[in-house]
């Protein structure tokens, strides 16, 4: 008997069939973010990141260019099991004229969509809120002076329409979602007018309605920033009631909250009241950090509620990380391979039964279920679903980083 045939007698015994976790597993797209690879910089030569964002490290092979990044992702996607979308920021827009991000329009994209349609990609986007002569001091929709705030809208709305026109052409929704970095370095005299600006701002960038078969708006939250620390106009509380009375999503990024709040807690409570949900998946070490991805307790957690909540066709799920400090193709592969363990590893649990035991109030035997599912072959499993996929089994993806690095990466 081979391991996954044991594997499968050991999860029956729960109630648990691996093979329908792995055809579960093979229909999630997880939205792999473009940025990895550069360190946030797009194609604007727009200067050092700004808005709270840096990307720390100096391992060589950044790529520098459109053929160089897509390049870069065709490598990890060779190594990642099953076929998934990429995450665009404005700023890496593909285009010979001179364009600024008020004026972006669905053609300065055509070479993402041209990439993606050869490959069986969604896409999904982001208005660049950062990085611009005119969010020098972080101030954006928020800011007091009406030319910089109708700058922002302008480019928001261009990025609605940019998206649907992804999703026209990729046949599959695309969402796009807004992040801003506006706040205050020290504790601010007025924290109630940049909100109501903010407001004003979004409500004018979703009055026009875009076709929802193609498009879906979402706007995510954060806690604090680099240079931000006392204050942030786009706090929790006020996109999730945004995102409550205007029909969009409150998108939850797990780096973007106090470091005890858990971002697993909080699905089951948005998917109570909203037919649709949005992640952003990272890895905050004392804050917002945004290191790789690792299989570790909260990605655990928030995979175990995504399946629980029946929700694995209500998310959408991206990753947002930027480690310049080693090899960054790798770091794509960790993170989605990682995103996809935790997936599967819920999955393989026996729900229904824990919850049995918990509503009877078995707490004994409820930890010591949640405890020994640990030390299932969980593993096992995982190697079948990438040797269906037609990817390395385990570390054997690493040899191939190693020679696209030898052969690509270190002559750049």
């Amino acid at each position: 008997m081979n391991r996954y045939e044991s594997a499968k007698e050991l999860y029956a015994g729960l109630g648990v069939d691996p093979d329908e976790a792995i055809r579960k597993l093979g229909n999630v797209k997880i939205s792999m973010h473009c940025w990895q690879g550069d360190d946030v910089l797009g194609f604007e030569n727009a200067g050092a990141l700004t808005g709270g964002i840096a990307a720390t490290g100096n391992y060589p092979g950044r790529a520098r260019n459109f053929q160089e990044l897509t390049s870069d992702i065709d490598e990890a996607l060779k190594l990642i099991p099953g076929r998934h979308k990429l995450n665009l920021h404005a700023s890496y827009a593909v285009t010979d004229r001179k364009v600024d991000r008020d004026a972006l329009t669905p053609s300065d994209f055509k070479a993402w969509v041209d990439f993606a349609k050869e490959r069986g990609l969604g896409l999904d986007f982001n208005p660049t809120f950062f990085s611009h002569p005119k969010a020098a001091d972080s101030l954006t929709l928020s800011s007091p002076d009406p030319e910089v705030r109708h700058f922002w809208v302008e480019h928001g709305k261009r990025s609605r329409e940019i998206a649907e026109s992804f999703g026209r052409e990729l046949g599959q929704v695309s969402l796009n979602n807004i992040w801003i970095p506006d706040g205050y370095k020290d504790v601010p005299a007025d924290r109630l007018g940049p909100r109501m600006r903010l407001k004003e701002s979004l409500d004018e960038i979703f009055s026009e309605k875009l076709d929802a078969r193609y498009l879906c708006d979402s706007v995510e939250s954060k806690v604090f920033g680099i240079g931000l620390e006392s204050y942030t106009v786009g706090s929790h509380e006020f996109y999730m009631d945004y995102a409550a009375k205007n029909g969009v999503l409150c998108l939850l990024d797990n780096g973007h909250y106090h470091p005890t709040e858990k971002v697993s807690d909080k699905i089951p409570s948005l998917l109570l009241f909203s037919d649709r949900l949005a992640l952003h998946v990272t890895r905050g070490i004392r804050w917002d950090s945004d290191h790789v991805v690792t299989f570790e307790d909260e990605l655990r957690e928030i995979a175990k509620e995504l399946v629980r909540c029946d929700a694995l066709d209500r998310v959408f799920i991206g990753l947002d990380y930027f480690d310049a400090s080693i090899n960054r193709v790798a770091a794509w592969v960790i993170g989605m391979r990682n995103m996809q363990k935790a997936l599967l590893f819920a999955l393989l649990t026996p729900h229904a039964a824990l919850k049995k035991l918990q509503d009877e109030g078995n707490f004994t035997a409820l930890l010591a279920m949640q405890e020994e599912l640990k030390t299932y072959p969980y593993a096992d499993v995982w190697d079948r679903f990438c040797e269906e996929k037609g990817v390395p089994v385990r570390e054997g993806w690493l040899r191939e980083v190693q020679q696209y690095e030898a052969e690509v990466l270190s002559k750049r």
